[in-house]
Order: structure tokens, then C-alpha cells, then sequence
């Protein structure tokens, strides 16, 4: 697999500010499907740049949720995950490292692992920042540069804090 964004790139996008709009909830409101609820809203970055934001929960179990932020790659229908929030759901095992781990993770885009042939979001490192959807969103709102109103910030799915 061709790397199709450098690490400095994968920095520069998540740097980027991404404002939300005013009607935050009301568009990422979870709608059902096989198996869990899901909700996405596009965003376009201060510099152009488009991304998406996308929630999953499972129906059945509650700590097997993603929180991704993907970028639109120009002049095609791809996404590319620059970041991706999972739930205490499921064992990962990081291939290049070798290490595995049972605990909440951040998934993260690497030049390293897209030349390696792996998906470009196949390394994570475990966290302990977020036990739950709302405290995820706030997590990747920190990380990747997201410009909300305060009041809009963790009403996700749960009804938030």
C-alpha cells in the first residue's frame, strides 16, 4: 500500500482548526443500524480541509464505541482515519510492535504502518483519559483542534456531563 499522507501531513490536518457548527447536536444525532448507532458530521478545517466526524456504539455492549476523525482525500470518495477513540471492547495488538493490550485506545494515522501495508490507523496506544463516549469526545476535541461552542461539547449519545 502506497503512503498516501506523510506524518508531518497527518500532524498538519490534525492541527488544523475544525469549527463545528452551531447545530452541533442536532446533527449528530445517533441513528440505528445493524447492530449499533451511529452518527456523522462533516467538517471543513480554516485551511480548507475536509474531514468527518463519526460516532459508533454497539447496541449490546456499551464500551465498544469509535470516535474517528477522518480526512476527505482530495479528488476521491476515500477517508483517510487520522485519529480513531475505541471503548474497552476488545483486545488490540499493535502488528509492527508486536505488543497487545485490553484497555480504551487511541487509534492513530502513521506514515509507518501505511508503508508497511497496514491500515494507515492500525497503531494505538491505550489511554486512560476516557471511559465513555462523552469523555472520548472531549479527549479528541482536545486532540484534533475542534472549535465548539462550550455548551455543545459532550451530549453525545449518553446526554453527556
Amino acid at each position: 500500500m502506497p503512503v498516501l499522507l506523510t506524518d508531518n501531513q497527518i500532524d498538519d490536518l490534525i492541527q488544523e482548526p475544525k469549527p463545528v457548527p452551531h447545530d452541533f447536536q442536532k446533527k449528530m444525532q445517533p441513528k440505528p443500524k445493524r447492530m449499533h448507532k451511529e452518527a456523522e458530521m462533516d467538517l471543513v478545517g480554516d485551511n480548507g480541509s475536509e474531514f468527518r466526524l463519526i460516532v459508533r456504539q454497539s447496541d449490546i455492549n456499551t464500551l465498544d464505541f469509535s470516535l474517528i476523525l477522518a480526512y476527505r482525500v482530495p479528488k476521491s470518495n476515500a477517508l483517510f482515519r487520522l485519529r480513531r477513540y475505541n471503548g474497552k471492547s476488545h483486545e488490540h495488538t499493535n502488528k509492527i510492535e508486536g505488543n497487545s493490550f485490553y484497555d480504551f485506545h487511541i487509534h492513530k494515522g502513521t506514515e509507518r504502518y501505511q508503508d508497511s501495508g497496514f491500515r494507515e490507523d492500525s497503531y494505538a496506544e491505550p489511554t486512560n483519559r476516557y471511559a465513555d463516549i462523552p469523555q472520548a469526545l472531549k479527549a479528541l476535541i482536545g486532540d484534533c483542534n475542534l472549535k465548539i461552542a462550550p455548551s455543545n461539547q459532550t451530549t453525545l449519545f449518553n446526554g453527556g456531563n
